[in-house]
């Protein structure tokens, strides 16, 4: 099956969670928003689609439109060999995408806790407060909580669950270029912590596809209009 993925163009956000499970299966797809933004657009203002999407990303496979970041890598795991076809393991794998998204949430609000429509600038005193309540508290509790898991893992061989790569690892590999880039203090004080964080982290950027995949025009360089963004005053 040819997937399309509908995301904006110019971050890497939600969608690039997407992107690396697509990319590191060698799956058919196109990136849709790149090529035409306003197909993307009129899936979005469609009337007649009974079933719409909220909000990008959301992937086409067929007749089937997939919305949610962890709904999608749900539908697309154990059709990309990215997660076992059935049973306790896959649902474990969805729980955890959902605790990803959580933490996607926490690293939003550090540069946009007052509103999504305001600009940064508009909210710079509550997002050093916010910042450092993540930098500090949150960010920590939930990279231990990761970090746990990891190690809790005993019948796999470094990977969040089960004896292979999954979603899951692939997303934490984001998570953790994600924060490396956006707070660099923070994560230099906590990689101490991290091991197995850390190995997951630099086994996923050596896996063949991924590898060629980042070196690649189709990775979106991290920049300040995505989730992740390098604020100095924000880092701690």
């Amino acid at each position: 099956m040819k997937y399309e993925l509908f995301y904006w163009p110019s971050i890497q956000g939600r969608g690039e969670f997407v992107r690396l499970a697509l990319e590191a299966a060698g799956a058919d797809y196109v990136d849709v928003a790149r090529e035409d933004m306003q197909a993307m657009l009129d899936v979005l203002e469609d009337p007649g689609l009974a079933r719409p999407p909220f909000a990008p990303p959301f992937l086409r496979a067929g007749r089937r439109i997939i919305a949610q970041t962890a709904n999608i890598l749900h539908f697309l795991g154990p059709r990309l060999g990215l997660a076992p076809e059935s049973g306790a393991t896959r649902l474990w794998l969805h729980q955890l995408q959902l605790t990803v998204e959580d933490l996607l949430v926490d690293v939003h609000e550090t540069h946009h806790p007052a509103g999504a429509a305001l600009y940064y600038e508009d909210q710079m005193p509550e997002a050093k407060r916010r910042a450092l309540y993540f930098t500090m508290e949150r960010g920590p509790e939930l990279l231990g909580y990761f970090e746990r898991v990891l190690a809790r893992n005993t019948s796999g061989r470094g990977y969040m669950a089960g004896r292979s790569l999954t979603y899951v690892d692939l997303s934490m590999f984001q998570i953790m270029a994600g924060l490396r880039y956006a707070f660099p203090a923070m994560m230099t004080r906590l990689d101490p912590s991290l091991p197995g964080l850390t190995a997951l982290h630099e086994r996923v950027a050596r896996h063949p596809a991924v590898a060629a995949y980042l070196q690649s025009g189709r990775r979106i360089a991290f920049n300040e209009d995505g989730i992740f963004r390098r604020y100095p005053e924000l880092d701690g």
